[in-house]
């Protein structure tokens, strides 16, 4: 006598599901329980806690040979967050859950007794069930509130297996039980800031500003005390909310970052390494479950990196495929998981280790004391590869007294530099509209040496740079875009003369 049941479950690698199909098949010979199709060490395991999940769920396993399949065999399964689908699959198999079936995907870790607990990644393994035409999907009660953003689905909660049980028509008696909710740590509140509060720096809040129009990466140079991190902590307020696609995407990955509730948000995200972070901490990566990395926290916002000089010369280049491409694909041993990084990078950096070259005459700056050596390898961190990717690269003065007076009210709210950045982004989405793309940062070259020409004769002085070798392809693309930005903001429908040098001028600083 034999018996198969099925259920669903999503095997996730990065921010990416593919539906896996658990079979189970009870035959009449000695006990036992065994698992196949390639599953890691903690999906092993998933064993004797099925085992004596189902026993305190007061729905125990028959005592028959229990061998359940993982399909495709080829993927690889890894974590706790099959454990649901296991146990419904065997209990279908054995007639005890009629209703469970293989256009059910089932997503939870299973506790010795009997309740189900939340797991990391459920915003990407609904999306990944609904694509694959799953009707509805059974996850943790902890993970309900974040597995309801994805539309399109039907997602039900439950607090144990006996619920997952009485939900696929076992006839139980329901019982109450105290879900597992997910444990996070009191979010901080954080600080309202304001552009308005910045004085005494119009080039830094004019960076700022066409950074937040066109999506540029930004570059922000000038001595301690001159308010690079102030300007950078203000460009998150100057962006737009998110739309619902782009907050999907960045709510995925938050969720495989473990935020639970939190991952929904409409906001562009923020994150700020501390220098010290390695590789793995800003790309992603990990021995076992592959995470994201803050740049792919960072997604559709804004990553800044203060001290820029300070982190290590390789982290700092392994931003150089992200930058380029908005993807980052981490390699392991397991495998390859590829993660959005579509986010606006910004670096804060000092002039030197003093913090006093380059000072204008007659600031009353002291003088800087690094040789020039000590000069060279301090910036030589910043590689040119790297800073060629970098649209904004300006000075920050130290304020005076006399810039703190002339700029007295004249700085704008963060709401009326919002208002700009939407009205020049609004300019864009209609004159890309049916490209693909949505933000001139993101436009090709090709488009920018045809359709997105510029006026004739505008773009002399990059051409000249272009053919003495002081500037590489890559950069008068760059310069380009960053002039389309200024033609937005500015209600010009082309970008001439004066765009193309205010372009340059704004990537003048180093």
């Amino acid at each position: 006598m034999t018996d198969i049941g099925r259920a669903s479950a999503v095997a996730l690698l990065g921010v990416s599901g593919r539906l896996v199909e658990v079979e189970a098949h009870l035959t009449s010979q000695l006990p036992a329980f065994s698992i196949i199709g390639l599953p890691d060490t903690s999906l092993g395991e998933a064993r004797e806690r099925v085992r004596s999940a189902a026993a305190n769920a007061g729905c125990p396993l028959p005592a028959r040979r229990i061998t359940v399949n993982l399909t495709p065999a080829a993927i690889p399964k890894r974590g706790s967050g099959f454990d649901l689908a296991i146990a419904m699959a065997v209990l279908a198999a054995a007639g005890s859950a009629p209703r469970a079936s293989a256009r059910v995907a089932y997503v939870g870790e299973l506790g010795l007794d009997g309740r189900v607990r939340p797991v990391p990644g459920v915003i990407p393994m609904t999306l990944a069930a609904r694509d694959a035409g799953i009707e509805r999907v059974v996850v943790p009660f902890g993970n309900l509130a974040e597995a309801r953003v994805v539309p399109g689905v039907t997602v039900h909660g439950v607090d144990s297996l006996r619920g997952a049980a009485i939900d696929a028509g076992a006839l139980l008696p329901s019982v109450d039980v105290q879900p597992v909710l997910t444990d996070l740590p009191p979010e901080q509140p954080q600080r309202a800031v304001d552009l308005a509060e910045v004085v005494g720096n119009e080039v830094g809040v004019h960076a700022m500003i066409v950074a937040a129009a066109g999506g540029h990466h930004a570059l922000l140079l000038g001595p301690p005390g001159a308010g690079k991190t102030m300007l950078a902590e203000r460009l998150p307020g100057l962006l737009p909310d998110l739309d619902s696609e782009a907050a999907l995407e960045v709510a995925a990955v938050r969720s495989v970052a473990g935020l639970g509730a939190r991952s929904w948000t409409p906001r562009p995200p923020w994150e700020a390494p501390h220098h010290s972070a390695s590789a793995v901490a800003l790309i992603g990566g990990g021995s076992g479950t592959i995470r994201p990395g803050a740049v792919s926290r960072a997604t559709r916002g804004v990553l800044f990196l203060d001290e820029a000089p300070e982190f290590p010369r390789a982290v700092l280049d392994a931003l150089r495929q992200p930058l380029e491409s908005g993807r980052i694909t981490v390699h392991r041993a397991a495998g390859a998981a590829e993660f959005p990084a579509r986010c606006q990078v910004v670096l804060a950096a000092n002039p030197c280790p003093c913090g006093n070259a380059g000072a204008l005459p007659g600031s009353g700056a002291p003088p800087c004391d690094c040789t020039a050596m000590t000069l060279r390898r301090y910036m030589g961190r910043l590689s040119g590869p790297l800073l060629d990717r970098i649209d904004i690269r300006v000075q920050v003065q130290r304020v005076t007294t006399g810039a703190i007076r002339r700029a007295a009210g004249t700085t704008p709210t963060t709401a009326e530099a919002r208002s700009l950045v939407t009205a020049a982004r609004a300019r864009m989405h209609a004159r890309l509209e049916g490209t693909g793309w949505t933000t001139n940062t993101e436009v090709a070259g090709s488009w920018l040496r045809g359709a997105g020409r510029a006026d004739p004769g505008s773009t002399k002085d990059l051409d000249r740079a272009l053919d003495l070798g002081t500037l590489t392809m890559r950069g008068w693309d760059r310069v380009m875009r960053l002039a389309w930005t200024l033609a937005d903001l500015g209600g010009v429908d082309l970008p001439g003369e004066p765009q193309v040098r205010a372009a340059i001028g704004l990537r003048s600083a180093l």
